[in-house]
């Protein structure tokens, strides 16, 4: 898969999360979130649970990213905490 593809992978994927998880990133941080939850899923989904992997710029390497990356906001913000109701 081209870079091109990796960024628009990325960013669908990313806005799907930022979206699910209420979340509200820059265009630059929800591309590289997409793109870190596109490797996450892809290595949780083929290695850890034997299911399909991020082949392309289709609808299973889609969900599989935006899986991912709700998987890395999700730890992001346990790890972290709610940043935004601290004073």
């Amino acid at each position: 898969m081209g870079i091109l593809a990796w960024v628009a992978l990325g960013l669908v994927a990313g806005l799907i999360a930022a979206f699910v998880l209420h979340t509200g990133l820059g265009i630059v941080a929800t591309i590289a979130l997409g793109i870190v939850g596109a490797l996450v899923g892809g290595f949780v989904s083929h290695q850890i649970l034997g299911l399909g992997d991020i082949t392309g710029f289709n609808f299973t390497s889609i969900v599989i990213a935006a899986l991912g990356a709700i998987a890395v906001i999700g730890i992001a913000r346990l790890v972290m905490g709610n940043r935004s109701s601290r004073a």
